[in-house]
């Protein structure tokens, strides 16, 4: 068997989703085939007791201090970013300009200015934004279903994201609550998500009105935001965003109905979908349940045999995964930066819309 291409890898940032990309870049080849080899070469923090620990744990090789000069090392292939929205596009320029491979979390950016910024300096350059649930394997199975046309044409697509972490006043401490750092609350933190897997599933969005509101007196970004929107191929949408969501710790689903039947989803129970085929004759029309594990559903031949659950994690091992065997064949891999770009527009629009209470039009791509 031919030795498979070293890849180097950089990861700024040693928070919780730095523990699961971390993760992820051990699993991949247990369940993917491609010709590289992972290496985790250094992890970079700014508070060096924490790092040290979080590189024993993650199996890192080198920590690091200084974020600059470790995306202008000679022997590092990839940056991965995972530290504050504040600080994704300077990371990504200096990485693109050093000629390495882009991995960056959602939101892209703290403005759309930004994001395209950074898309122009990545295009030509693999890279990735980690909206993990696109790979979640009952989501893909959706997107597989319309565009089979099983649903026909679409006439509304539900959205909604809850979980309850601002109701605890110690987050309000945290960086994703100081607009300095987020850019926005739960608009870049949850509904970015929301906004992608719209897309993904259904199409751009044309126009949108929106309201965002914040619970807590003082608190320097959004608590909940709502959305209603026309997406271009006519369907009418809704999205609900909260951190306020009592009772949900992460809740993110949708809902799509058109006129052949309809689908929904909720991340709580991330194994099932539900499908609904109002083509069947009225009196076997329902509801099914199905479990996406397999035989025949999405990732199930990389990960566990039929019946056996997938969790959190895989999402984003199938990301990388998908990502790697798409370097390897020299084929566009999605969600990119330009991807991100697109939901950055939204997520601007919907800010836009809040502030002044108007209808905004978004442009086509």
């Amino acid at each position: 068997m031919p030795d498979k291409k070293q890849i180097n890898i950089a990861m700024i940032g040693g928070g919780f989703i730095a523990r699961a990309h971390s993760n992820a870049f051990h699993q991949v080849s247990h369940f993917f085939e491609t010709p590289y080899a992972l290496n985790l070469k250094v992890v970079c923090g700014r508070n060096q007791a924490k790092i040290e620990a979080f590189a024993r744990q993650w199996g890192w090789a080198e920590t690091a201090a200084d974020w600059q000069e470790v995306v202008a090392r000679k022997d590092i292939d990839v940056v991965d970013i995972a530290v504050p929205n504040a600080l994704h596009a300077a990371i990504a320029v200096a990485a693109a300009k050093a000629g390495k491979m882009l991995f960056c979390e959602k939101p892209l950016a703290l403005s759309l200015a930004e994001a395209q910024t950074m898309a122009a300096a990545v295009r030509g350059v693999p890279n990735l934004v980690w909206f993990n649930y696109r790979r979640v394997p009952a989501v893909t199975f959706a997107k597989q279903l319309i565009t089979e046309g099983k649903l026909g044409k679409a006439y509304h697509y539900r959205s909604y994201y809850f979980n309850q972490s601002g109701v605890d006043p110690t987050k309000g401490k945290t960086w994703r609550y100081r607009a300095s750092e987020a850019g926005s609350g739960a608009i870049g933190d949850l509904l970015s998500h929301s906004i992608d897997m719209a897309m993904y599933l259904n199409g751009d969005l044309a126009e949108l009105s929106a309201m965002k509101h914040t619970f807590i007196p003082g608190r320097e970004v959004d608590d909940a935001v709502e959305v209603m929107g026309l997406f271009s191929n006519g369907s009418l949408g809704t999205f609900e965003a909260s951190r306020f969501g009592v009772g949900r710790r992460n809740g993110i689903g949708f809902e799509m109905y058109g006129e052949k039947g309809s689908l929904a989803f909720d991340l709580e129970d991330m194994n099932r979908l539900r499908f609904y085929d109002a083509t069947e004759p009225p009196n076997l029309q329902a509801y099914k349940n199905i479990l996406v594990t397999g035989p025949d559903h999405p990732y199930w031949a990389n990960f566990w045999k039929p019946g056996h659950l997938v969790g959190y994690e895989h999402t984003f091992i199938a990301t990388l995964g998908d990502f790697l065997q798409s370097l390897a064949k020299d084929t566009p891999f999605h969600p990119n930066f330009d991807d991100a770009v697109q939901t950055q527009a939204v997520l601007e629009a919907v800010e836009a819309s809040a502030a002044t209470k108007k209808w905004i039009q978004l442009q086509s791509k």
